[in-house]
């Protein structure tokens, strides 16, 4: 059947969104606000397990080297991060638009349907949850195993504990992970609500706020974490 212009999904989107935006300049902090909440949540439950992993982990016998301390820090290692920590980003952002491709959009488009592609048109969206859900969980795990084996080792290399080692990290890990798990809130959160057709707005406001705060992350784990660990560490 072939399509009008209106009824692409893009087109929607944009009309959805500017609405949503409409709707949103009266209550910003409303918005926001449990957006900050949520990710901040998730944080701290990736912290805990980030803990509890270094304190069971065998720490690596090969000495790490953070940025800052063989060398001055180049600017390039700024680039570094916000590079791996725009990729998580991205894939929590897409997380939103499929998010809103599958709650809002393709329900909509079941009528036209009927049969196995009704039915799949119509699923999309608690299918959606549950993939998104278990994604989340796997990447919320891995990063908590990576990190924390990262942690142990640190903390047996300075001879500290790794809950202290953690505490002079957290100026930049903080923002940082709060930024990249802000999408995924603002999914989380449209989701249980049920207001699939924010989702695409919130993928644009989302970004926006993390960008910034990803910035600023990648500049204090470069140039000013090092200086922490030093009084920190007694170094």
């Amino acid at each position: 059947m072939p399509s009008r212009t209106d009824d692409l999904v893009l087109v929607q989107g944009l009309k959805s969104t500017r609405t949503v935006f409409a709707g949103w300049n009266d209550r910003p902090w409303q918005v926001v606000g449990p957006w900050f909440a949520g990710s901040l949540a998730i944080t701290v439950a990736l912290l805990v397990a980030v803990l509890v992993v270094a304190a069971f982990a065998t720490p690596n016998p090969t000495p790490m080297v953070l940025p800052g301390f063989a060398a001055s820090p180049p600017l390039e290692q700024v680039g570094f991060f916000l590079f791996r920590n725009g990729m998580v980003l991205a894939l929590h952002a897409l997380a939103c638009v499929a998010g809103f491709i599958a709650g809002s959009s393709l329900p909509a488009e079941a009528e036209r349907y009927t049969g196995a592609w009704r039915w799949i048109h119509e699923k999309a969206g608690p299918l959606a949850i549950a993939f998104v859900t278990a994604a989340t969980i796997f990447s919320v795990i891995t990063q908590a195993w990576v990190l924390g084996e990262g942690l142990s080792t640190l903390a047996a290399q300075y001879d500290v504990s790794p809950p202290f080692l953690l505490l002079l990290l957290l100026p930049h890990a903080l923002p940082e992970l709060v930024a990249v798990f802000l999408p995924l809130a603002a999914w989380i959160i449209a989701s249980r609500r049920g207001e699939w057709d924010q989702l695409l707005a919130a993928t644009f406001v989302t970004v926006a706020i993390a960008v910034p705060m990803l910035v600023l992350a990648a500049v204090t784990e470069v140039y000013v974490t090092p200086i922490l660990l030093e009084y920190g560490l007694g170094l």
